[in-house]
């Protein structure tokens, strides 16, 4: 009889330290995991031992462990692979991209990328609602989106009522972006930002602390701005007024569309066909309409980003009308 077990918070699940206990996952306990947000297992940060993990993996007699999530996922479970196949044990590691960042390579989209555009263009409607409500109405809404800004990018694309689009790829002056937010308030008398969570760190001071996974914490672009546009207009006398909304992680909560349903369950075939063929160190990806099996070594190789001088890029100024440089 085979048993699939769910180990709990990530890798934290996998060592013995933490106590956590393994769940049996079964038909009946993960029944309605596709219509609720989350992650029935939960998630953790920071690096694990991985001797440790691979000595679970051992004792239980696992054969096949799946692994999904986003970057640092997947160079987790590839240090997994490396000391599988230095012990020379028969374990198969299979990771399933799951990121709304959309950031891993090789890899077209993750799960839980089309859910997140969906929610966030949601909030980018209310934000033009406010800010035509208003004189000099200015929305400003802040995304996820550290390294990459595809969220951003394409939350403005469902929504052309978005007039700057501000992501980590393509640097930007405070003077500059001043000077574009002025002349659209004069010819049309509101404006509605969008601004990824990792753009403009340049024009912050920047913070020297690491989160649990060893990445820089980011400056707060959405306030720095919010602080920023309010400051300039007051000097110069103009009156505006601006709404700030940041629906921080709210856009990876809720329930998956039905396309990014479909797509997971997709996914989760493809990884177990590659489970049972005898495939290991891959994730499971999706290239040009065909799922794919990507090497873990190939998608960790370098970040996922938006090329500022490609088709895309210029698709997304030419929705929003701003200046292809704001420098």
């Amino acid at each position: 009889m085979k048993t699939i077990y769910g180990f709990p918070y990530g890798f934290e699940g996998l060592s013995w330290r933490y106590g956590h206990p393994t769940r049996e996952l079964n038909p009946q306990n993960v029944n309605d995991i596709h219509g609720v947000g989350g992650s029935l297992l939960g998630t953790s940060r920071g690096p694990q031992d991985v001797s440790e993990m691979v000595d679970t993996l051992e004792r239980m007699n696992v054969q096949m462990l799946f692994a999904i999530g986003g970057d640092g996922t997947l160079k987790g479970v590839g240090a997994i692979a490396a000391e599988i196949e230095k012990r020379g044990l028969k374990i198969s590691v299979i990771g399933i991209p799951k990121t709304i960042d959309n950031d891993i390579s090789f890899i077209e989209k993750s799960f839980g990328f089309e859910t997140a555009v969906t929610e966030a263009s949601k909030i980018t409607n209310s934000a033009h609602n406010e800010a035509t409500g208003a004189r000099n109405g200015i929305g400003l809404v802040k995304l996820m989106g550290r390294d990459s800004g595809f969220i951003a990018a394409y939350s403005v694309l469902a929504d052309n009522n978005v007039n700057f689009c501000l992501i980590p790829e393509s640097p930007f002056s405070l003077e500059g972006f001043f000077s574009a937010l002025r002349e659209r308030l004069e010819r049309r008398g509101h404006a509605v930002i969008v601004v990824a969570e990792g753009a403009g760190q340049e024009l912050m001071t920047k913070c020297d602390e690491t989160d649990a996974s060893g990445n820089t914490k980011l400056c707060d672009i959405g306030v720095f701005l919010k602080n920023a546009v309010t400051e300039h207009f007051r000097n110069l006398g103009i009156p505006a007024n601006l709404k700030y909304i940041d629906p921080s992680y709210t856009i990876r909560s809720v329930p998956a569309t039905p396309h990014d349903a479909a797509f997971c369950l997709l996914l989760g075939h493809n990884a177990v066909h590659a489970g049972m063929s005898g495939r290991t160190n891959m994730v499971v990806g999706y290239w040009k309409g065909e799922f794919t099996y990507v090497p873990i070594s190939l998608a960790v190789s370098k970040r996922k980003k938006i090329d500022p001088e490609g088709w895309f890029w210029s698709t997304v100024l030419a929705s929003t009308g701003q200046p292809r440089t704001m420098l």
